[in-house]
């Protein structure tokens, strides 16, 4: 039996992310963004039937500037993946990096009760996987 700490997804995420409108425009959300390291920004849901949208800094490049779009004249939901894949904060950060592989994303939001709480990314995970084990 292995004396290995289970790492949760809770003990590494961000609790500091953007949240913005499916309305607001690309250079809106570019300009009023307060955690740009987290490198996405959460699409809020609109009513309790509807369903959180994540849309990465990547997807900005691709979407708009790579496609020389006006960051003025693009708005969120356009470029969004709606609905977000998602994770529960007592996930075993083990099982989120196979999620992660498994469904091709390297970050996302972690949900608890239906409301974002925090980010997690691959790189969260590895600092944190990294550091339990040399500590």
């Amino acid at each position: 039996m292995s004396d290995r700490k289970i790492v949760r997804v809770r003990d590494v995420m961000k609790t500091s992310f953007d949240m913005v409108e499916g309305m607001d425009t690309v250079a809106e959300v570019l300009k009023n963004s307060k955690y740009p390291e987290t490198k996405c920004f959460i699409v809020d849901i609109r009513n309790e039937d509807d369903e959180y949208g994540i849309v990465l800094l990547s997807d900005i490049a691709k979407q708009v500037l790579a496609k020389n779009r006006s960051p003025d004249r693009v708005n969120v939901y356009e470029i969004m993946a709606k609905p977000v894949i998602h994770v529960d904060p007592e996930m075993d950060i083990r099982y989120c990096t196979r999620m992660f592989e498994n469904f091709g994303i390297g970050r996302a939001p972690v949900v608890e009760n239906r409301l974002v709480i925090g980010i997690v990314g691959y790189t969260d995970i590895v600092l944190a996987g990294v550091r339990d084990r040399l500590l």
